[in-house]
């Protein structure tokens, strides 16, 4: 099994549970809040590790309960977490997620010490990216940051998958250039390329942007309507599994991850969209970020059979 490295954010994720998203200026009841452990990158190592793939993980906490507890969350299914630097001169950082009775998510992060991993952090660690053959990056650390560790790994030959969100108009195109697998939904698409995306055509013609770029492939997800598989040569849509969704926190960053670990199992692309499709349909039917995330064992019952 080769090795998977995630480079990104840890945040302990505060989710509001309302009926619904309220309207600028509106004051509504919502219905719970909770304490849950999530940040982009987090997530993405979290489930690679339930999911039983060999994980490690590269970022920075605060020296606080917050930290602490992403700590644990993460070494309790197995992660490498010898690398993740603890911060004493600033906070954990925090993500404040609203959920409505759709299931549909709003969330505002407040970065704290994921907008200090440094070039520092980076070269103190290189050996941990040489062993490493996957690198799963996300933009919840800093621009420059991913654009470095992407500039390391390109000679190579590791394989790099972006995650852009938050989505970030104008990326530099030395950061595309030379990306394996970027995995934008429809919004941070369009967001990406400055394009309006209404329909599949449109999304097509989007993701091409991206290609010009010199992306290689493009994993466009689109919530329950499924996903498209997007290169120079080949288009292929795969439509999701029928599920009640009730939260789709974390969704993506679940299909991310189970998406890294079959290619780290020697699956081919489609093989692992399809895996990477039967992870976040069950992520979907549950609430929260990591305490969403199935087992192998139940991605392997989903219907198809194992992968």
């Amino acid at each position: 099994m080769k090795r998977i490295l995630v480079v990104g954010s840890l945040n302990m994720d505060i989710v509001i549970e309302t009926p619904c998203m309220p309207k600028a200026g509106e004051t509504i009841a919502g219905k719970s809040i909770a304490q849950i452990p999530g940040g982009k990158g987090a997530n993405q190592a979290f489930a690679a590790g339930k999911l039983g793939g060999n994980i490690a993980m590269m970022g920075a906490v605060g020296n606080d309960e917050k930290g602490e507890k992403l700590l644990e969350s993460l070494k309790g299914v197995g992660v490498d977490i010898s690398r993740i630097e603890v911060m004493n001169d600033i906070p954990t950082g925090q993500a404040f997620i609203t959920v409505d009775d759709q299931g549909e998510n709003a969330i505002i992060i407040i970065a704290g010490a994921n907008g200090k991993v440094t070039k520092e952090l980076i070269d103190s660690n290189l050996d941990l990216i040489k062993q490493s053959d996957i690198i799963i990056m996300q933009l919840e650390i800093p621009l420059e940051i991913v654009g470095y560790v992407k500039k390391i790994v390109e000679e190579d030959g590791k394989i790099v998958i972006l995650d852009p969100a938050p989505a970030i108009k104008d990326i530099p195109e030395n950061i595309l250039k030379g990306i394996d697998y970027i995995k934008p939904n429809e919004t941070e698409l369009q967001i990406l390329t400055g394009m309006e995306v209404k329909n599949r055509k449109d999304i097509t013609e989007a993701a091409k942007i991206l290609i010009k770029k010199g992306v290689k492939n493009v994993i466009v997800t689109m919530g329950g309507d499924g996903c498209l598989y997007i290169n120079k040569d080949i288009e292929e849509f795969f439509p999701a599994y029928p599920v009640k969704a009730i939260d789709t926190t974390a969704a993506g960053d679940c299909f991310t991850a189970a998406f890294a670990l079959a290619l780290s199992q020697n699956k081919n692309w489609k093989e692992a969209i399809e895996f990477g499709q039967k992870a976040s349909s069950i992520a979907v039917t549950r609430k929260g970020a990591q305490t969403s995330i199935p087992t192998r064992e139940e991605v392997d019952e989903m219907k198809g059979g194992k992968m």
